[in-house]
């Protein structure tokens, strides 16, 4: 078969995409899904196992009761129905990760189905994406792959597994297919785990952390011809854990199937690995159905039964979701479309509703999180979060500024330092003696040097071109370290020359 892609925008003169994701999100409940093994991350390999987690001899599994409750809030969150009486399933398949060679999920019983998410695109096109169903289910392990080039089984010459990832309560939550995307469906990718992402921080069921494994993409793509209604064969990268990664794998299997279907072949049902270095894909393994996994009832646990009146008191613990929370920010505080879309994008919105409730206005809020520190984010490949900058530091470099005793310029030097751990901003600005030079004597010092070097801008200023001040105030600037008081330096100026 080719590995060749097309031209995207010309494989959408024959082809249109049909979309569907799995999104996992692990659930942060103290214990695992079974057993009262510990629920934690990063520890040391093997070492939050129980006999229950190994599926050895005569163990029985028991129901994490929060997770169940969890399962449902976020089951209602995506406007699901909510099963009165739902039950696990055991998923049959053999791999070294999956330590009882069975997973204990749920398969024609979810504990949540038929609902549906929003979608804004960047355009503004609200897109609805329908929810098949919300499963609970159990993580497997985690293998490390030893001696290879690509860190993949294929080519390595021993693999490690660590089995404190195996029983984390896991929901999975996948789409009904999603049809009439066309050249948006890349961004619809992006966009959809996103605000899977949103929805699960705001209801505190699982860290989200992407870059660990919390929430984690599979993501289905097929082609079929302009007109056609059958459905093309579809491709299932795995495990994608980035939303611009979503992005990039939906549009390179858009790329690659049309390129297969061009040369005359037929597209391979199989699974994906995604490369982000290359930004493409290779084969995994050939994708099994359903009926590959020998799916039958867990015998060794009830069926999960929810009245409705628990439903409706879960109902009432959802905090404001995403979507409606952000309508009313971008209200209060008065952000045109592109302003806000700029925010919300960059995921700062929550740092800058922070920063406004630590006594700040909304402009200045957004003038710094999306001006210097991003800057200084983008500048060390960290995320502006991750920089150490607090929403107080921010105010507090606010306030400096508005009392005069620094300027814009210190403010931008007082954020970088503190970035890198060097105190909180008021320390730094006397630590460091960057305060503003306020005094007239160091100040007149400097005007006249700066007077004495531009006759001709005196004489500009004294002809009534007062703009011209500007062309003195940098060389002021200059020679005070960029400490001077801009506006004190204007009206020493006028004065000085008797205006």
């Amino acid at each position: 078969m080719t590995d060749a892609i097309v031209d995207f925008d010309d494989a959408l003169t024959r082809y249109e995409p049909a979309l569907g994701f799995e999104v996992h999100v692990e659930l942060n409940t103290k214990t695992k899904m079974f057993s009262d093994a510990p629920n934690a991350f990063g520890d040391t390999p093997n070492t939050n196992v129980t006999p229950v987690d190994l599926g050895l001899p005569g163990v029985l599994p028991v129901v994490n009761g929060k997770a169940i409750e969890s399962s449902i809030r976020l089951g209602l969150a995506l406007n699901c129905s909510i099963a009165e009486s739902c039950r696990f399933a055991r998923k049959n398949y053999f791999y070294p990760d999956n330590p009882k060679n069975f997973q204990t999920s749920q398969y024609d019983e979810p504990i949540a189905f038929d609902g549906w998410v929003d979608i804004e695109l960047d355009s503004g096109k609200v897109f609805r994406v329908e929810i098949e169903r919300a499963h609970m289910e159990e993580d497997a392990g985690k293998l490390t792959h030893l001696g290879g080039a690509t860190g993949r089984i294929q080519g390595a010459s021993a693999s490690l597994v660590d089995y404190n990832r195996a029983g984390v309560p896991l929901v999975e939550i996948v789409t009904k297919p999603i049809l009439g995307a066309g050249a948006d469906a890349p961004e619809l990718g992006r966009k959809y785990v996103g605000a899977i992402r949103d929805i699960v921080r705001a209801l505190n069921v699982s860290d989200a952390r992407m870059e660990r494994g919390n929430v984690r993409c599979d993501a289905n793509v097929s082609m079929m011809p302009i007109g056609s209604t059958t459905l093309g064969t579809r491709s299932e990268t795995k495990n994608v854990n980035s939303m611009r990664s979503v992005e990039r794998a939906v549009r390179f299997e858009m790329q690659r199937h049309a390129a297969v279907l061009d040369a005359g072949e037929k597209v391979v049902q199989e699974t994906r690995h995604w490369h982000e270095d290359t930004r493409s894909t290779s084969s995994g393994r050939p994708k099994s159905d359903a009926d590959d996994y020998r799916y039958f009832p867990e015998p060794d646990l009830v069926p999960v039964v929810t009245s409705r009146e628990r439903v409706e008191e879960l109902r009432a613990t959802l905090p404001e979701l995403p979507v409606a929370r952000r309508a009313r920010l971008k209200a209060e505080w008065g952000f045109s479309d592109e302003e806000f879309r700029d925010v919300v994008n960059a995921g700062l919105d929550e740092a800058i509703e922070q920063t406004i409730a630590a006594g700040t206005s909304a402009a200045v809020a957004r003038k710094w999180w999306m001006g210097e520190i991003s800057r200084l984010a983008k500048d060390s490949g960290a995320e502006p979060y991750d920089l150490g900058i607090t929403p107080a530091d921010v105010v507090e470099v606010n306030a400096l500024i508005s009392a005069k005793k620094i300027n814009d310029k210190i403010g931008k030097q007082v954020l970088s330092f503190v970035a890198a751990g060097e105190g909180r901003p008021s320390e730094i600005v006397e630590a460091k003696g960057l305060a503003v030079v306020s005094d007239d004597g160091p100040l007149l010092a400097a005007i006249e040097e700066a007077m004495a070097g531009a006759p001709d801008v005196v004489e500009k200023i004294k002809g009534g071109k007062v703009a011209a001040i500007g062309a003195l105030i940098g060389p002021v600037m200059k020679a005070t370290r960029g400490q001077a008081d801009a506006g004190r330096v204007r009206e020493l100026v006028m004065e000085k020359l008797g205006l």
